[in-house]
């Protein structure tokens, strides 16, 4: 590697997360587009460094890491910047929101965006709905969490504006309406927060985001790859 990092990525997927960590503290970074058109995360070079074949892999000196919230929580301890330290007291408010945020959300969004991945054609429709009943809820609390003083902000703000982004806009064959970013104020003030930030502006001109990309969030236009 040229840099310290070499980032594997597709437009608007996980990876943005990690590039806008990268960015945000200012990381030197190669990139190292994942075709998923030809499901290229599942031949054996790309499995050799993720087994899951999922993205991102951010391969380090280290050696690769993957897991969104692995890969920001191991960046802040080694770089700082991106969530409170090991010894300072709001360092467990940060893991357990950002654990809920990669385990609960995350995870339950994964399931509405590819039902077929997690249930039969019969039960895709029923699954889904389930998960729009539920994903509320979880916003509400992420929400009344933010709003507090105590809230520990950090690489947690960029990985909820992606979130938040995607529920805009995914699945685009499936209603939409139990979202609406208004209904969660601080949520919606945080993904103002971190789309006027430079490393937002630099991610977004690199995956063709738009100028809102989390305020008012419209499908990418990547210079290559495609987002789904």
């Amino acid at each position: 590697m040229i840099t310290p990092y070499r980032l594997h990525y597709a437009p608007d997927n996980a990876s943005l997360v990690i590039r806008l960590a990268l960015e945000a503290r200012e990381l030197p970074y190669e990139t190292v587009l994942v075709n998923r058109r030809t499901r290229e995360q599942d031949n054996a070079a790309y499995r050799a460094l993720n087994p899951a074949g999922l993205i991102p892999v951010l391969e380090t000196p280290d050696g690769p890491l993957f897991e969104t919230a692995a890969i920001l929580l191991w960046l802040a301890d080694r770089h700082g910047g991106l969530g409170p330290a090991p010894d300072d007291p709001g360092r467990g408010s940060f893991l357990k929101w950002l654990f809920f945020t990669s385990n609960t959300l995350h995870a339950d969004l994964r399931m509405l965006f590819y039902p077929g991945h997690y249930a039969g054609p019969a039960h895709t429709d029923a699954l889904r709905e389930g998960l729009t009943a539920r994903l509320p809820r979880h916003l509400a609390l992420l929400d009344a969490a933010a709003a507090l003083p105590g809230w520990p902000g950090g690489a947690l703000e960029p990985y909820l504006a992606c979130l938040l982004r995607w529920m805009a806009l995914y699945p685009d064959d499936f209603d939409r309406c139990w979202f609406a970013l208004s209904q969660y104020p601080a949520l919606a003030a945080l993904c103002a927060r971190v789309e006027q930030s430079d490393a937002a502006r630099a991610a977004a001109r690199a995956e063709g985001l738009g100028s809102a990309p989390f305020t008012a969030p419209r499908p990418a236009t990547p210079p290559e790859g495609t987002a789904t």
